[in-house]
Order: C-alpha cells, then structure tokens, then sequence
C-alpha cells in the first residue's frame, strides 16, 4: 500500500484515498476531515486533537487506522450521521492532531480518546474501529469500559508478530522501518519521515494485549475481517471466542480495506448489529437442545 507519490503507508492502515472518490461533506464547501465550518481542536493529554462532529441522535464514535485521518472514515460518517451524532477525530501525531515528545502507544491514544469523549461530556458511545482504530476501540472496552455502548473492529490485531498478521506483512512493516529510519540518517526533507518512523515503530513492536484483558470485555462487540485480510482469519476469530457477548463477520472476498472498497456492505452489517439490543441466537435452540 504505497501512495502514488512514494509516501510510506503502513501495512495496517485505514486509509481509502487509493480507493474512493471522495463524498461531499454536509457543509459543500467542505471536505470530512478538513471542513472548516465544523472543525475543532481540544486540547487533551498534551496534545491538540483535531475532531469534526456530525448529525444528531445517539452519539458515535468512529477511529481512522495508523497513518490515516478522519478522511478515511467519510463513508460511514456519510452513513452513519443520517440517524446518529457521528463524532470523528485525528489520532495521535496523524492528521490535524499534534504529536508529542516520545514514543506513541496504543494506550496513550485510547487514552487521548477517553480525553475527549470527556471532553465533549459525551459518557458513552457507540464505537466502529477500523485497523489501528480496531485496537484502540479494544483498549477502550478494557480500560475505560463506561465510554463503550456497542463496539465494532474491523481488521484488528492483539500482537504485532505472525501470530496474529500475514508474514509478508510483518516484513513489509521491517522494510518501512528501515527505510525511514536511513532517510532520516541521510537528513532528507521530502517528508516527515520522524512521524513515519513513529508510526512504523508502533506497527512493528505493538500492540501486545493479552487475551485474559480481553475477555474482560463486557460491551457487545462485532468482530470483523476480510477473508483476504492483513490480520489472520484464526486471530479474528481468537478475539471473537474471547469476547463474551459478541458477533463474528468474516466477509467473503473481503480485505483490510472493506469500509472504503464496499461501504454499503461495511455499514449494512455494523448498522444491523447496533440498531438491536444484543442477543446471541444459537442453532441448537432450532433443534430443542438446551
């Protein structure tokens, strides 16, 4: 997933630019993620976190994945708005929002996030993470469970190694790294390289949560993935077992990418599972067997 104009694009990430046109914004004259009318920064843990929010109702909490932005999410912000108050923000050291001195963590960023559900007196929300956005919505249900309504991860991992991602991903981050890590030996200027190396540096050797922090878990969760995704089907399916109250969706000819490659399909199925209180059908009940 390199851009056209060799910008460095970790393996793990949400971003749709490659993909989709982009859809209007509510405000014409705006693009999500860089529309002015709506726009806003809060400063939180250190940090300047830039947030758009949009539509009314129940408010919803959508999370972009490593080296993207809110921009990532415009299909489900256009979706989503209709009958929720959709709140996107910029993570850590990634759009709007401003980085910090030291390394970034998962953590700090589910963190950043409780900051600002706070900060907007907001005490909890329904959550679609996506990639890295996956993660950090997990670290939510963990640590700052109160702020987690339902939650959905789409394409997210437990451990940065080949236990939970595809070989050639693992080594695709490696070559990344390096690559960043010379260009800022060599003092080059084309870009930022020292965020790209932050952001590499958290793909390669994060996260590492444990699956008894998972099975802590109590919000309904959607466990999604692409049959061709980055994140190996038996690790999804790892986090879906140890997730008490949650639903499993494997999409056939899916891949990491499938909130911008099939939105209707994305949305539809997330939508279904958060417009109905939780509940687990079983085949055994067809059958009698209790």
């Amino acid at each position: 997933m390199i851009h056209a104009v060799k910008r460095i694009i970790p393996a793990f990430i949400c971003i749709a630019l490659a993909f989709a046109t982009p859809v209007a914004a509510q405000t014409a004259s705006a693009t999500y993620g860089s529309n002015a009318a709506v726009g806003k920064y809060a400063a939180i843990n250190g940090i300047k976190i830039y947030y758009e929010v949009y539509g009314q109702g129940k408010p919803m909490l959508l999370i972009h994945g490593n080296g993207g932005s809110i921009a990532d999410m415009r299909n489900q912000i256009e979706f989503f708005s209709k009958n929720y108050q959709v709140i996107a923000a910029d993570n850590r050291a990634q759009g709007k929002t401003s980085d910090a001195p030291g390394r970034i963590t998962y953590e700090q960023m589910a963190d950043d996030i409780n900051g600002l559900l706070d900060y907007l007196k907001i005490d909890s929300a329904y959550t679609i993470g996506w990639s890295d956005g996956g993660i950090i919505g997990l670290l939510m249900a963990i640590h700052h469970p109160a702020k987690i309504k339902m939650l959905a991860v789409m394409g997210a991992n437990l451990q940065p190694d080949s236990s939970a991602v595809y070989p050639w991903a693992v080594k695709w981050v490696a070559q990344n790294a390096a690559q960043a890590a010379q260009m800022l030996q060599n003092k080059d200027t084309s870009r930022n390289w020292a965020i790209d190396a932050k952001l590499l540096d958290l793909l390669g050797k994060q996260p590492h949560i444990s699956l008894t922090d998972v099975a802590k878990i109590a919000a309904p969760t959607l466990v999604l993935g692409g049959d061709k995704d980055v994140i190996k089907e038996e690790h999804t399916m790892q986090i879906y077992h140890h997730i008490s109250k949650s639903w499993l969706c494997i999409f056939p000819g899916g891949t990491h990418m499938m909130p911008v490659t099939d939105p209707a399909l994305f949305n539809a199925t997330v939508d279904r599972f958060f417009s109905k209180p939780y509940n687990r059908p079983d085949t055994k009940t067809f059958f009698g067997v209790q």
